[in-house]
């Protein structure tokens, strides 16, 4: 499998960070090839075009439709807010490698 780009984006982009180094980790460890990025939600139409998979943090979920719209026919998904409260890195990277298979399928 080529490498995927998953891209967080939560209000400055640092609340994500934190989870994002608890999905390299897991993705290390279980092999997964890809690449993870946090963003603030203001470079999402810049930045988001890049990504396999966009993740919003639950701060932002408002935000899902508005991002949905600059970011047409990419998967664009709210991250579990119990997975985001535990940083449970494995639980996202897990979500967001659904959410690509999801989306090559159809």
């Amino acid at each position: 499998m080529e490498k995927k780009v998953i891209y967080l984006f939560c209000s400055a982009g640092m609340s994500t960070s934190l989870l994002v180094s608890k999905m390299k980790v897991q993705a290390e460890k279980y092999e997964v090839p890809v690449i993870i990025e946090a963003f603030p939600e203001t470079l999402a139409a810049e930045k988001g075009a890049a990504a396999d998979v966009v993740l919003l943090g639950p701060q932002i979920a408002y935000m899902l439709d508005e991002i949905k719209k600059v970011l047409p026919g990419k998967p664009v998904e709210v991250i579990d807010s119990v997975l985001y409260g535990k940083i449970d890195g494995l639980g996202v990277l897990k979500a967001a490698v659904a959410a690509i298979k999801k989306a090559a399928a159809q």
